[in-house]
């Protein structure tokens, strides 16, 4: 603050004398150095030049909080009332912020252009997830079991890293250290980070798999009060990148993703009707749909409820063989599944009536109850009109194909260097058969023979087209239960496709294919660490889903990674370095994932404010 003077005539004196102001100098948005007036303080003929100034500088340092310097004692009583009465006046009139009862710091005042940011790191995701295992007190349970408090955060972060950017434990112990802010919400030291670790890490929580397992499926129950009333059985495989040679589990198989070039291995779950694995097992990559069924049930629960009902396990045609439905009832369980071939010799109760459901696109879908001779389970017959268009339109796609692949055939026939052999051309055909086998049955070929045992003609005519499109859109469900009505077999069976989300999040968000590990062991606790981190997003998910938010994983950690770690750096008036390191504020719709999951917001405000002097 300063005092600037202008010559008026003074009314009182009649003499032309100074009129003082008294002034603030500040810099505008544009940088550029502005002035204005806070008091018009009229004529001080009584002050000399050098009071004038002792009243302008206390004034200055009483108004940014600055303590009684020792020269200011000696002040005297007429420039200590100007100073009041101007204060007074400056305060009265809300010509400055007043911070009552505050002091302003020197050390604290920092300069605007040496603010710089830097070390920006991701933390909303990493801080959700870090949540969600204090929920399910995951390090608790690793704690009972010997680990040390550095093992146990190292396995955090994996975990974290493994639900937010999986990836190899190259690629991960990179962005650990350069992208994520991970580490200082697991309190583990990032500069330990090594792929080695991690390797290691992720080893020693498969050693715990099965009790961890167990662990988690009973805490989820009880967090969220859920009665396993119903299991969902599935199995998929992902496949190796690599030749593989000399391992157990990598074997050739039938491969989901249409990958017969590459050996495969087989990941086979049982998770209830909320998304939650009760059970896992990995095995051969040649292991069969239909083999695998006995050991999980094994390992499940007999008593799942509090009820006397036994729990119902849902199943897929793939693995509904007779042998594996009565070994589901033998060991306590009843089951409902899909028949694995279309039923001939039913029998439809006239006076049954057909109930009709419409699906969430408001397509009509027929349920009707039919009854098959010496079987006492319950079967449920069922047409979907969307179900038959699509099964019409691929049968019109194989029935062109396979003709088309006949008339290659016969063209190959005629031709003077084309395949003419009976043997050869009979190859032909078997091959095209076994491609297209749910349409050459409905085909008759006939072959010309000459002596020469050449094939001189081939002809084809399609037997029924009726018999071809007769079957769309009907499937049969078969169950052990005895239900109340057709809409509570149809109900439990669109359970599965929670199985079905299951694996989808597995393989595309937790990219758990392909699988690039040399070793077997290597492989499974690979597969391991996939599942740890699929309960971090399925009790997430779950718990969204009840307060009726339906957003896919990939997309929440999208929305959560605009929360940043970031470090502010200064200088403040005495020179000295300030540095600053603060979460920043959630965004609105990270703050509408934080509610429903009742978390909250920030890991810490301000984690450190530190001083050096330059």
């Amino acid at each position: 603050m300063y005092f600037r003077s202008s010559m008026r005539k003074n009314p009182d004196t009649d003499e032309l004398c100074g009129y003082y102001r008294l002034m603030e100098s500040y810099r505008d948005v544009l940088g550029e150095v502005r002035k204005r007036t806070l008091l018009n303080v009229g004529f001080l003929d009584d002050l000399s030049g050098d009071e004038l100034y002792l009243i302008q500088t206390r004034l200055t340092e009483k108004v940014i909080g600055v303590e009684k310097t020792l020269f200011s004692n000696f002040d005297s009583e007429k420039v200590q009332a100007y100073i009041e009465r101007f204060y007074n006046q400056l305060v009265s009139e809300k010509k400055i912020d007043l911070h009552e009862n505050k002091k302003i710091d020197q050390k604290k005042l920092l300069d605007a252009d040496t603010i710089k940011n830097k070390d920006v790191r991701e933390i909303g995701a990493e801080w959700l997830c870090l949540q969600t295992l204090k929920q399910l007190k995951v390090a608790e349970f690793l704690e009972s079991k010997g680990w040390t408090e550095r093992q146990v955060n190292l396995a955090l972060t994996q975990i974290i890293s493994r639900a937010v950017y999986p990836a190899s434990e190259l690629k991960t112990s990179k962005w650990i250290k350069e992208n994520s802010a991970v580490c200082e919400v697991t309190n583990y030291p990032v500069q330990l980070i090594t792929k080695d670790k991690l390797y290691t890490s992720a080893l020693k929580l498969f050693s715990v798999k099965d009790a961890m397992e167990s662990f988690l499926s009973t805490k989820t129950n009880e967090l969220f009060d859920l009665q396993d009333k119903i299991f969902l059985y599935d199995l998929t495989n992902t496949y190796f990148e690599g030749q593989k040679s000399g391992s157990q589990l990598a074997q050739f198989g039938r491969s989901k993703e249409k990958r017969s070039d590459a050996k495969l291995v087989v990941l086979a779950l049982v998770v209830n009707v909320e998304g939650f694995i009760k059970y896992s097992s990995i095995h051969e990559g040649n292991m069969a749909d239909c083999a695998t069924l006995s050991d999980m049930i094994d390992n499940l629960r007999h008593s799942t409820s509090s009820t006397s009902k036994k729990a119902v396990v849902v199943i897929d045609a793939g693995i509904a063989s007779q042998e594996n439905l009565e070994m589901i009832s033998a060991k306590g369980f009843e089951y409902l599944c899909v028949t694995r071939s279309k039923l001939t010799n039913y029998e439809i109760k006239t006076s049954d009536t057909v109930k009709t459901i419409h699906d969430k696109k408001g397509q009509p879908i027929s349920l009707h109850r039919v009854t098959k001779e010496k079987d006492s389970d319950y079967y449920l017959k069922i047409k979907s009109e969307a179900k038959a268009m699509k099964e019409r339109s691929m049968n019109l796609k194989f029935k062109k194909r396979f003709e088309d692949g006949l008339e290659i055939i016969k063209a190959a026939v005629t031709k003077k260097s084309g395949t003419k052999k009976e043997d050869k051309v009979h190859q032909r055909i078997g091959r095209l058969k076994q491609k297209y086998a749910s349409t050459q049955k409905h085909y008759e070929i006939n072959v010309i023979v000459n002596n020469e045992k050449k094939i001189t003609d081939l002809t084809w005519n399609l037997k029924d087209e009726r018999a071809l499109s007769s079957s769309h859109g009907v499937y049969f469900l078969r169950t052990s239960l005895k239900p109340e009505n057709e809409e509570t077999v149809w109900t439990i069976y669109n359970t599965i496709r929670e199985i079905e989300y299951t694996f989808r999040v597995l393989k595309t968000d937790l990219d758990l294919r392909p699988i690039y590990h040399k070793n077997d062991e290597s492989t499974m606790a690979h597969l391991h660490l996939g599942l740890l981190a699929y309960w971090v997003v399925n009790t997430i998910r779950y718990q969204l889903k009840n307060k009726n938010v339906h957003i896919d994983w990939r997309e929440i950690v999208r929305i959560a990674n605009t929360q940043k770690m970031i470090t502010t750096t200064a200088k403040n008036a005495k020179g000295n370095d300030v540095w600053i390191r603060k979460c920043s504020e959630p965004e609105e719709k990270i703050k509408e994932l934080y509610q429903p999951l009742n978390y909250t917001f920030y890991p810490f405000t301000r984690k450190k404010i530190c001083g050096a002097q330059t």
